[in-house]
């Protein structure tokens, strides 16, 4: 449809003036400008209407448009210091190209106008649209920017007019009079009244507890604790939906839809839906469930031998026959992954995860297990050995004696040929993956849940002079349960085969403890959780021409709906995660407990929290400061120079608009803000003392700096590698389902053992089903979408147009440029052997830029999948 045939003439606030004279002096008073509007281009927008009104409805249409007000940065002196009144114009389609739509509208302003600080927008068509940006043509200084990037709903759905800022930041202190009352209503809107249901349409952000969860109303066993507002189960907040609550229990919101609220303008891109459809992926997951159930009679099946995996990489794995909508359907919501055979045979397939393209035994080595805790997945749990001997913190009346079984003996039986006992120690060589006391509590449960077990465990490992991980002894135990009192085992890499063996299912155990760590903690916690609450108060309490939302913004884009998403089929009763990993449906509960014990902001910033390990210590010679206990520690030293980068271009932003602490302190958007992320975001934790004070520029600096890391690098270290490491499970399983053969064997029970000991493992990995929909989500989760975007990589409109944002941006730029070389060159050398050696996946997750699909690399500005 050529939108130019709709073109009326833009309606302007001012009386036609018959007297030719005065028509003159009048136009030598006025200023006419010209406002471009792009909007996204919708390719539904006339099938729709076609569809649901015919020729009369678009007759009815023919008109309808935009109308733009302009609004001034001053008051009108001659009418009591009021808002000088708005001037009012309609935009008309002139353009429709491939992306977007151009609209136009003429204005003519008075000369004592004075600066146009905001344009306020009404929709008069009949179905919402997405306003991109607008620009104001005609001014003597050059155009006016107005950047929008936001969904406008109808006039007659939503009558309040939009309000857009231009592109120049303020500080609220700073704020052009005109503009005053506009910025604390627009604030206030945001806010909502913390009332009702909300609707799809709706902007409104506000905070709730996780009490949707659990669906009581479905079944008792779907019952799940509410996370957050209670001592028990404290947890950050999570965007409030208003649905009604539970018949079975009224602390419990309902599941009736699967299509959860968040605030319109959080929803993914077209670009992005295509790829990760978020109101099909639950439906798309129950499919591919109820397809391999339909060929696997017992969904407790394991795989039958280690070639049956390696299958799935060759032939794929076969579904049955689906209708073609199914097909499609499937096809929509997992990318690339099911592809037809022929008519008749449906096949699941997977490309194979790269590290099992460059070695089809990587998995099996050692030397992986223990590198991959510097430079895979889940880089964020290996710690020093600080104290020793090693010894729970746990009640011994309850679980059992505290000691460890890890003796000094032992690890000198490991280390004979590299040190002494002694030695370990003073060297600060000893490094330990520590899942004792988190896990023990919960072995008990667990263990109640047919189809999987849990140990408390220890890993010890050796650093070696060659500057790697050494793997020394895992220590598994179980507390006291039904009578039994408590059992405890430690195993050792060894030459015999039963203890070799042994060792084998003690590192299945250990890496599903590792899995669910990083899947629950490392990932969901301590990203995309707990930074939801920070959005949300971002959105509420500052405005959108104050610098510091503007400096955030990017870190903001997609997480609220990614994280809807995750409420709705991933971290639910019976969702994804509690069909994959060993804690079953105490699976979010464990997340609970761990943001208890162990989160705090502060130790979210990269140089803290590697003090905090023990991996690093403060050495003002050193580069960023630090020393790290293991020099050649991939994760380590590209984050270090990813915070670095980072911090220095946080530091110029701020100072920049806050040149003295006063300000910092003045600043009451500021202070309402990180107010609100303490005591509502993050209200259970709220009188916790290492919260940051928010008094000088240092502070702030801090702060944004942290926030930035955790959505950006921190985020994307721990999430593009999940299927290259994971996607092959053996390497990473995420449930072991059998106990070891040591702990209280029958006789039958071991002489299956010494006989099969392959098929003992096969059986404690995932079964099938549990595997292959794993591998389906990890698939997802690891890929970049096509409009990805990455840290540095643009400048936002707002930094370009001020000269000293521009200057540092361009150098942040660079310097993530030079980032990228650094990265390739640390891949390239033959001493870093935890990056480098023969059939080694290269450590590329912390490189900054990445095209689209599974790349293994790339930071994105954003929690984004």
């Amino acid at each position: 449809m050529d939108c130019v045939t709709q073109c009326v003439k833009a309606v302007i606030g001012s009386s036609d003036d018959d007297d030719e004279t005065n028509t003159n002096m009048k136009s030598q008073k006025l200023i006419k400008v010209k406002a471009i509007v792009t909007l996204k281009h919708s390719d539904d927008w006339l099938l729709k209407n076609l569809v649901d009104g015919g020729i009369q409805q678009i007759e009815e249409l023919v008109g309808k448009t935009l109308v733009l007000e302009l609004v001034s940065n001053e008051l009108d002196q001659a009418a009591n210091s009021s808002e000088k009144e708005t001037v009012k114009g309609s935009a008309q389609c002139i353009e429709e190209k491939e992306d977007d739509e151009q609209y136009e509208a003429e204005f003519e302003l008075s000369k004592d106008f004075g600066n146009v600080g905001a344009i306020l927008v009404e929709n008069e068509q009949h179905k919402e649209v997405f306003l991109k940006s607008i620009v104001v043509h005609g001014f003597s200084d050059g155009p006016l920017s107005f950047t929008c990037n936001s969904w406008i709903q109808p006039k007659h759905d939503s009558p309040t007019k939009r309000v857009f800022f231009t592109d120049k930041s303020y500080l609220p202190s700073q704020t052009p009079k005109g503009l005053r009352r506009l910025r604390k209503e627009e604030l206030v809107l945001l806010r909502g009244n913390g009332e009702g249901e909300r609707k799809e349409s709706d902007r409104i952000y506000d905070y709730d507890v996780y009490n949707d969860l659990g669906d009581p109303d479905t079944s008792i066993e779907l019952k799940r604790p509410v996370l957050g507002g209670t001592k028990q189960y404290p947890y950050p907040r999570r965007c409030r939906t208003g649905r009604k609550h539970s018949d079975a229990d009224p602390l419990y919101e309902k599941r009736s839809t699967l299509n959860f609220y968040v605030p319109r303008d959080e929803s993914f891109s077209e670009i992005k839906q295509t790829q990760f459809n978020t109101s099909s992926i639950s439906s798309g997951l129950t499919a591919v469930i109820q397809s391999l159930d339909t060929i696997l009679t017992d969904p407790n099946l394991g795989f039958s031998s280690f070639e049956d995996i390696e299958e799935i990489f060759k032939e794929g794995f076969h579904l049955p026959p689906l209708r073609s909508n199914d097909l499609t359907f499937l096809q929509k919501v997992i990318p690339k992954l099911i592809k037809v055979a022929n008519d008749s045979q449906n096949l699941l397939r997977f490309d194979a995860p790269e590290p099992l393209k460059r070695d089809r035994f990587f998995w099996f080595s050692d030397v992986e297990f223990a590198r991959e805790t510097l430079a895979g997945a889940n880089p964020y749990s290996i710690q020093l050995v600080k104290e020793w001997p090693l010894k729970s913190k746990l009640d011994a009346k309850v679980y059992g004696p505290p000691e460890s079984a890890i003796t000094r003996e032992i690890i000198e039986s490991q280390i004979i040929t590299y040190s002494t006992f002694e030695e370990a120690i003073k060297e600060k060589k000893l490094f330990m993956l520590d899942y004792h006391d988190l896990y023990l509590p919960y072995v008990s449960k667990v263990r109640e849940i047919e189809g999987t077990t849990l140990y408390g465990s220890r890993t010890l490992f050796f650093l070696t002079n060659q500057g790697i991980l050494k793997p020394l002894a895992i220590e598994l135990t179980r507390p006291i349960i039904d009578g039994k009192p408590q059992w405890k085992q430690v195993f050792t890499p060894a030459s015999h085969s039963t203890n070799l063996w042994l060792w084998r299912l003690a590192k299945a155990h250990v890496l599903a403890h590792d899995s669910g760590h990083h899947e629950l903690i490392s990932h969901w916690l301590r990203t995309h959780c707990v930074v939801e609450p920070i959005i949300i108060a971002t959105y509420r309490q500052l405005s959108s021409m104050h610098p510091i939302y503007r400096l955030l913004h990017p870190h903001l884009r997609y997480t609220m709906e990614i994280n809807k998403v995750a409420r709705e089929v991933l971290i639910n009763a019976n969702g994804i995660l509690e069909i994959s990993f060993f804690p079953k449906k105490y699976t979010m509960e464990l997340s609970s407990v761990a943001y208890d014990k162990l989160w705090q902001f502060d130790l979210q910033a990269l140089p803290n929290d590697l003090i905090n390990r023990g991996m690093a210590v403060e050495d003002p010679n050193a580069q960023h400061g630090l020393k790290l206990a293991i020099e050649d520690y991939p994760f380590a030293n590209d984050g270090l120079l990813i915070w670095d980068a980072i911090k220095q271009w946080v530091t110029e932003y701020v100072n920049h608009y806050y040149p003295n602490p006063k300000i910092v302190e003045s600043d009451e958007e500021l202070q309402a803000w990180w107010t609100e992320v303490r005591t509502k975001g993050h209200g259970d934790k709220s009188e916790e003392p290492w919260w940051p004070k928010l008094k000088t520029q240092k502070d702030l600096i801090d702060i944004i700096t942290t926030i930035a890391w955790v959505a950006s690098a921190h985020h994307s270290a721990v999430n593009f590698t999940q299927y290259p490491y994971g996607g092959y499970f053996p390497n990473r399983p995420t449930i072991a389902r059998n106990k070891m053969p040591t702990e209280d064997p029958t006789k039958e029970q071991w002489e299956e053992f010494i006989n099969k000991p392959d098929q003992t493992l096969l059986e404690c990995f995932p079964s099938q089903i549990q595997a292959t929909i794993f591998m389906v989500i990890l698939n997802i989760l690891s890929a970049h979408s096509p409009d990805e975007e990455y840290i540095g990589e643009k400048i936002e409109p707002s930094w370009g147009e001020n000269p000293t944002i521009k200057t540092a941006f361009e150098k942040f730029h660079r310097r993530l440029k030079e980032i990228e070389g650094i990265i390739d060159s640390r891949n390239e050398n033959k001493n870093l052997k935890n990056r480098n050696g023969a059939g080694i996946m290269p450590y590329e997750s912390l490189k900054p830029f990445s095209g689209p699909g599974i790349t293994g690399k790339g930071v994105s500005y954003s929690i984004s999948i």
